[in-house]
Protein backbone atom coordinates (compact mmCIF):
# COMPACT_ATOMS: atom_id res chain seq x y z
CA UNK A 1 0.00 0.00 0.00
CA UNK A 2 2.78 2.51 0.81
CA UNK A 3 4.19 1.98 -2.75
CA UNK A 4 1.18 2.53 -4.15
CA UNK A 5 0.46 5.60 -2.73
CA UNK A 6 4.27 6.66 -3.70
CA UNK A 7 3.53 5.79 -6.94
CA UNK A 8 0.22 7.90 -6.81
CA UNK A 9 2.10 10.87 -5.40
CA UNK A 10 4.59 10.55 -8.08
CA UNK A 11 2.08 10.61 -10.48
CA UNK A 12 0.22 13.30 -9.49
CA UNK A 13 3.12 15.41 -8.83
CA UNK A 14 4.25 14.67 -12.17
CA UNK A 15 0.30 15.83 -14.00
CA UNK A 16 1.06 19.07 -11.66
CA UNK A 17 4.63 20.03 -13.03
CA UNK A 18 3.16 18.84 -16.43
CA UNK A 19 0.33 21.56 -15.99
CA UNK A 20 3.06 24.05 -14.72
CA UNK A 21 5.36 23.46 -17.99
CA UNK A 22 2.14 24.39 -19.97
CA UNK A 23 1.33 27.54 -18.50
CA UNK A 24 4.45 28.47 -18.60
CA UNK A 25 5.20 27.71 -22.10
CA UNK A 26 1.81 29.32 -22.96
CA UNK A 27 2.05 32.64 -21.21
CA UNK A 28 2.72 36.21 -23.25
CA UNK A 29 5.90 35.96 -23.56
CA UNK A 30 5.91 32.40 -24.71
CA UNK A 31 2.96 32.95 -27.09
CA UNK A 32 5.15 36.28 -28.45
CA UNK A 33 8.37 34.28 -29.36
CA UNK A 34 6.15 31.97 -30.84
CA UNK A 35 4.34 33.93 -32.96
CA UNK A 36 7.75 35.81 -33.56
CA UNK A 37 9.33 32.72 -34.87
CA UNK A 38 5.94 31.70 -36.94
CA UNK A 39 6.67 35.05 -38.69
CA UNK A 40 10.54 34.86 -39.62
CA UNK A 41 9.81 30.96 -40.87
CA UNK A 42 6.85 32.61 -43.46
CA UNK A 43 8.80 35.72 -44.68
CA UNK A 44 12.17 33.68 -45.22
CA UNK A 45 10.55 30.66 -46.88
CA UNK A 46 11.34 28.89 -48.92
CA UNK A 47 14.57 29.24 -47.60
CA UNK A 48 13.29 28.83 -43.81
CA UNK A 49 11.82 25.29 -44.79
CA UNK A 50 16.04 23.96 -44.56
CA UNK A 51 15.93 25.04 -41.08
CA UNK A 52 12.95 23.77 -40.09
CA UNK A 53 12.56 20.71 -41.31
CA UNK A 54 15.03 18.06 -39.72
CA UNK A 55 15.61 13.94 -40.37
CA UNK A 56 15.98 11.17 -38.01
CA UNK A 57 17.63 7.75 -38.98
CA UNK A 58 15.13 4.62 -38.36
CA UNK A 59 17.38 4.06 -35.24
CA UNK A 60 17.38 7.41 -33.88
CA UNK A 61 14.83 9.43 -32.26
CA UNK A 62 15.24 13.66 -31.72
CA UNK A 63 14.29 15.27 -28.17
CA UNK A 64 12.80 18.54 -28.89
CA UNK A 65 12.91 21.85 -26.11
CA UNK A 66 10.98 25.04 -26.82
CA UNK A 67 12.12 27.55 -25.10
CA UNK A 68 14.07 25.08 -22.58
CA UNK A 69 11.32 22.46 -21.75
CA UNK A 70 10.67 19.32 -22.78
CA UNK A 71 7.87 19.94 -26.65
CA UNK A 72 4.69 17.44 -25.82
CA UNK A 73 4.32 14.34 -27.82
CA UNK A 74 7.59 12.71 -26.81
CA UNK A 75 10.39 12.00 -28.77
CA UNK A 76 9.81 12.30 -32.51
CA UNK A 77 11.18 10.15 -35.77
CA UNK A 78 12.13 8.24 -37.48
CA UNK A 79 11.52 10.40 -40.21
CA UNK A 80 11.03 14.07 -40.68
CA UNK A 81 10.24 16.21 -37.91
CA UNK A 82 9.54 20.27 -38.13
CA UNK A 83 11.34 22.80 -35.20
CA UNK A 84 10.82 26.51 -35.04
CA UNK A 85 13.93 28.32 -35.69
CA UNK A 86 15.37 30.57 -32.58
CA UNK A 87 13.44 28.89 -29.76
CA UNK A 88 13.31 24.80 -30.38
CA UNK A 89 16.49 22.63 -30.65
CA UNK A 90 16.71 18.93 -30.22
CA UNK A 91 19.02 16.38 -29.35
CA UNK A 92 19.42 13.23 -31.00
CA UNK A 93 19.58 9.62 -29.44
CA UNK A 94 21.06 6.95 -30.71
CA UNK A 95 19.19 3.78 -29.94
CA UNK A 96 21.15 1.03 -31.24
CA UNK A 97 23.19 -1.58 -28.51
CA UNK A 98 26.67 -0.21 -27.49
CA UNK A 99 29.17 -2.14 -26.49
CA UNK A 100 31.49 -1.34 -23.37
CA UNK A 101 34.49 -3.07 -22.93
CA UNK A 102 34.83 -2.30 -18.98
CA UNK A 103 39.11 -2.00 -18.35
CA UNK A 104 41.08 -4.56 -16.12
CA UNK A 105 39.35 -3.75 -12.54
CA UNK A 106 41.59 -4.78 -9.40
CA UNK A 107 39.24 -6.58 -6.98
CA UNK A 108 40.13 -8.07 -3.58
CA UNK A 109 37.90 -11.57 -3.20
CA UNK A 110 36.21 -12.41 -0.17
CA UNK A 111 38.75 -14.72 0.60
CA UNK A 112 41.95 -11.87 0.21
CA UNK A 113 42.95 -13.38 -2.76
CA UNK A 114 43.97 -9.87 -4.95
CA UNK A 115 42.76 -10.40 -9.19
CA UNK A 116 42.14 -8.22 -12.16
CA UNK A 117 38.65 -8.88 -13.84
CA UNK A 118 37.46 -7.50 -17.03
CA UNK A 119 34.18 -7.70 -18.75
CA UNK A 120 32.22 -6.31 -21.62
CA UNK A 121 28.80 -4.94 -21.09
CA UNK A 122 25.79 -4.48 -24.06
CA UNK A 123 23.64 -1.46 -23.18
CA UNK A 124 20.66 0.44 -25.39
CA UNK A 125 19.05 3.58 -24.61
CA UNK A 126 14.78 1.95 -24.13
CA UNK A 127 13.77 6.00 -23.52
CA UNK A 128 15.12 8.79 -25.34
CA UNK A 129 13.89 11.61 -23.25
CA UNK A 130 14.53 9.99 -20.01
CA UNK A 131 18.04 9.75 -21.32
CA UNK A 132 18.12 13.24 -21.85
CA UNK A 133 16.40 15.11 -19.26
CA UNK A 134 17.20 12.36 -16.03
CA UNK A 135 20.79 12.31 -16.71
CA UNK A 136 23.63 14.79 -18.06
CA UNK A 137 25.41 11.80 -20.15
CA UNK A 138 23.59 8.25 -20.12
CA UNK A 139 26.37 6.64 -21.62
CA UNK A 140 28.88 7.76 -19.17
CA UNK A 141 27.07 7.27 -16.21
CA UNK A 142 26.63 3.75 -17.55
CA UNK A 143 30.03 3.45 -17.83
CA UNK A 144 31.08 4.21 -14.61
CA UNK A 145 28.30 2.02 -12.72
CA UNK A 146 29.48 -0.47 -14.49
CA UNK A 147 33.32 -0.30 -13.34
CA UNK A 148 31.70 0.18 -9.82
CA UNK A 149 29.47 -3.11 -10.14
CA UNK A 150 32.07 -5.32 -11.28
CA UNK A 151 34.16 -4.58 -8.21
CA UNK A 152 31.23 -4.61 -5.66
CA UNK A 153 30.14 -8.11 -7.17
CA UNK A 154 33.79 -9.81 -7.17
CA UNK A 155 34.70 -8.14 -3.55
CA UNK A 156 31.53 -10.27 -2.37
CA UNK A 157 32.57 -13.77 -3.54
CA UNK A 158 35.44 -16.48 -3.07
CA UNK A 159 38.22 -17.13 -5.83
CA UNK A 160 36.53 -20.53 -6.61
CA UNK A 161 33.52 -19.34 -7.46
CA UNK A 162 34.62 -16.55 -9.67
CA UNK A 163 36.44 -19.00 -11.57
CA UNK A 164 33.60 -21.75 -11.79
CA UNK A 165 30.45 -19.62 -11.85
CA UNK A 166 31.19 -16.74 -14.52
CA UNK A 167 27.44 -17.28 -15.65
CA UNK A 168 25.80 -16.60 -12.31
CA UNK A 169 28.00 -14.24 -11.34
CA UNK A 170 27.50 -11.92 -15.29
CA UNK A 171 23.73 -12.61 -14.99
CA UNK A 172 23.52 -11.25 -11.31
CA UNK A 173 25.52 -7.72 -12.79
CA UNK A 174 22.92 -7.58 -15.22
CA UNK A 175 20.12 -7.87 -12.97
CA UNK A 176 21.77 -4.96 -11.02
CA UNK A 177 23.22 -2.69 -13.72
CA UNK A 178 20.19 -2.74 -15.91
CA UNK A 179 17.74 -1.75 -12.31
CA UNK A 180 19.61 1.09 -11.65
CA UNK A 181 20.03 2.58 -15.04
CA UNK A 182 16.30 2.02 -15.58
CA UNK A 183 15.78 5.56 -14.04
CA UNK A 184 17.97 6.72 -17.25
CA UNK A 185 16.50 5.16 -19.79
CA UNK A 186 18.58 2.85 -20.32
CA UNK A 187 18.36 -0.87 -21.15
CA UNK A 188 21.48 -3.40 -19.80
CA UNK A 189 21.22 -6.56 -22.30
CA UNK A 190 24.07 -8.43 -21.22
CA UNK A 191 27.33 -9.10 -19.21
CA UNK A 192 29.81 -10.91 -19.92
CA UNK A 193 32.98 -11.38 -17.80
CA UNK A 194 36.22 -11.89 -20.16
CA UNK A 195 39.02 -12.63 -17.84
CA UNK A 196 40.05 -13.15 -14.63
CA UNK A 197 44.27 -12.46 -14.04
CA UNK A 198 46.11 -14.28 -11.05
CA UNK A 199 48.85 -12.95 -9.54
CA UNK A 200 52.10 -15.51 -10.77
CA UNK A 201 52.73 -16.79 -7.63
CA UNK A 202 49.10 -18.00 -7.26
CA UNK A 203 49.21 -19.44 -10.64
CA UNK A 204 52.41 -21.39 -9.77
CA UNK A 205 50.78 -22.46 -6.89
CA UNK A 206 47.83 -24.14 -8.29
CA UNK A 207 50.07 -25.85 -11.12
CA UNK A 208 51.90 -27.53 -8.66
CA UNK A 209 48.61 -28.29 -6.84
CA UNK A 210 47.21 -29.72 -10.15
CA UNK A 211 50.14 -31.30 -11.29
CA UNK A 212 50.13 -33.09 -7.44
CA UNK A 213 46.77 -34.15 -8.03
CA UNK A 214 47.50 -35.53 -11.40
CA UNK A 215 50.27 -37.42 -10.08
CA UNK A 216 48.17 -39.16 -7.08
CA UNK A 217 45.36 -40.24 -9.50
CA UNK A 218 47.75 -41.78 -11.43
CA UNK A 219 49.46 -43.62 -8.97
CA UNK A 220 45.99 -44.75 -7.71
CA UNK A 221 45.29 -46.23 -11.70
CA UNK A 222 48.30 -48.01 -11.34
CA UNK A 223 47.77 -49.48 -7.95
CA UNK A 224 44.30 -50.54 -9.15
CA UNK A 225 46.00 -52.09 -12.15
CA UNK A 226 48.29 -54.24 -10.56
CA UNK A 227 45.73 -55.45 -8.36
CA UNK A 228 43.79 -56.65 -11.03
CA UNK A 229 46.84 -57.87 -12.80
CA UNK A 230 47.65 -59.96 -9.87
CA UNK A 231 44.22 -60.83 -9.02
CA UNK A 232 44.52 -62.75 -12.69
CA UNK A 233 48.19 -64.53 -12.51
CA UNK A 234 46.52 -66.24 -9.21
CA UNK A 235 43.22 -67.52 -11.14
CA UNK A 236 45.33 -68.33 -13.88
CA UNK A 237 47.49 -70.15 -11.60
CA UNK A 238 44.78 -72.10 -10.26
CA UNK A 239 43.82 -73.22 -13.47
CA UNK A 240 47.34 -74.70 -14.25
CA UNK A 241 47.84 -76.07 -11.02
CA UNK A 242 44.51 -78.38 -11.36
CA UNK A 243 45.12 -79.32 -14.68
CA UNK A 244 48.84 -81.43 -16.00
CA UNK A 245 47.98 -80.85 -19.37
CA UNK A 246 47.91 -77.10 -19.16
CA UNK A 247 50.58 -77.00 -17.47
CA UNK A 248 52.67 -78.73 -20.37
CA UNK A 249 51.51 -76.25 -23.02
CA UNK A 250 52.75 -73.22 -20.89
CA UNK A 251 55.89 -74.82 -20.19
CA UNK A 252 55.96 -74.85 -24.15
CA UNK A 253 54.62 -71.79 -24.45
CA UNK A 254 57.46 -70.54 -22.88
CA UNK A 255 60.44 -72.15 -24.26
CA UNK A 256 58.85 -70.80 -27.96
CA UNK A 257 58.79 -67.55 -26.78
CA UNK A 258 62.75 -67.68 -25.29
CA UNK A 259 63.70 -69.63 -28.94
CA UNK A 260 61.66 -66.49 -30.37
CA UNK A 261 63.22 -64.00 -29.16
CA UNK A 262 66.59 -64.93 -27.67
CA UNK A 263 68.25 -66.58 -30.79
CA UNK A 264 71.47 -66.63 -29.63
CA UNK A 265 71.03 -68.54 -26.51
CA UNK A 266 70.53 -72.32 -26.15
CA UNK A 267 67.94 -73.94 -23.86
CA UNK A 268 67.98 -77.67 -22.76
CA UNK A 269 64.63 -78.33 -21.22
CA UNK A 270 63.96 -79.89 -18.83
CA UNK A 271 61.46 -82.63 -18.59
CA UNK A 272 58.39 -81.64 -17.59
CA UNK A 273 58.08 -85.11 -16.36
CA UNK A 274 60.76 -84.57 -13.99
CA UNK A 275 59.59 -81.79 -12.74
CA UNK A 276 56.26 -83.10 -12.04
CA UNK A 277 58.37 -86.07 -10.10
CA UNK A 278 59.98 -83.86 -7.98
CA UNK A 279 57.32 -82.02 -7.10
CA UNK A 280 55.18 -85.18 -6.07
CA UNK A 281 58.04 -85.93 -4.01
CA UNK A 282 58.32 -82.65 -2.34
CA UNK A 283 54.71 -83.12 -1.45
CA UNK A 284 54.91 -86.34 -0.34
CA UNK A 285 57.71 -85.57 2.36
CA UNK A 286 55.25 -82.37 3.68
Amino acid sequence: MRAVSLECRQVARDAAEDGNNKDVGGGACGKILIMLSWALVIITMPFSLFVCFKVVQEYERAVIFRLGRLLSGGAKGPGIFFILPCIDSYARVDLRTRTYDVPPQEVLTKDSVTVSVDAVVYYRVNNATISIANVENAHHSTRLLAQTTLRNTMGMRPLHEILSERETISGNMQISLDEATDAWGIKVERVEIKDVRLPVQLQRAMAAEAEAAREARAKVIAAEGEQKASRALREASEVIGDSPAALQLRYLQTLNTISAEKNSTIVFPLPIDLVTYFLKASEARA
